[in-house]
């Protein structure tokens, strides 16, 4: 059965290594998981949870006023995650892919897949990338959309 990881495109993590989350970590570590254990990486173009460069770039701003991630979409009229992740489903359906191990912290990431006709036989944890930029970012994430995020004490 396949490891998959979805990973939505983020390029100022996956291209420039900011701090300010952890998706060029996670995408490194689900290149090396799935080189050894085998699958499929679906890398997915839905930049800032579907919101785009600019509206991220301009939710980056509202958070370095002090607000998270999700206040600062809200204060956008942006959504807390616009992503869809049928467009995934129709692509492992495509290479006859009906089974999966899902390596994700994302519950909504499982759901979709399930909504969309793929049986997610197990949900494979991400490491947490951690750093001092981006707790704050990971703890809210937790918090408001149930990501499965074991933190080491600091």
């Amino acid at each position: 059965m396949p490891l998959v990881r979805l990973h939505s495109e983020c390029l100022t993590g996956d291209v420039f290594g900011s701090g300010r989350c952890d998706c060029g970590e996670q995408l490194d570590e689900a290149i090396d998981r799935i080189n050894q254990e085998g699958g499929y990486i679906l890398y997915l173009r839905q930049e800032g949870r579907g919101i785009g460069l600019y509206a991220k770039l301009e939710a980056y701003a509202l958070q370095d006023q002090g607000y998270d991630t999700y206040q600062a979409n809200e204060m956008l009229h942006l959504p807390d995650d616009g992503r869809d992740f049928g467009i995934a489903a129709e692509m492992l359906q495509a290479l006859g892919v009906t089974k999966v191990r899902l390596l994700t912290n994302n519950p909504d990431k499982a759901q979709q897949l399930i909504e969309h006709g793929i049986d997610v036989v197990e949900l494979v944890p991400t490491k947490v990338h951690v750093n001092q930029h981006n707790r704050s970012y990971l703890e809210t994430k937790a918090k408001r959309k149930l990501h499965t995020l074991k933190f080491d004490p600091e």
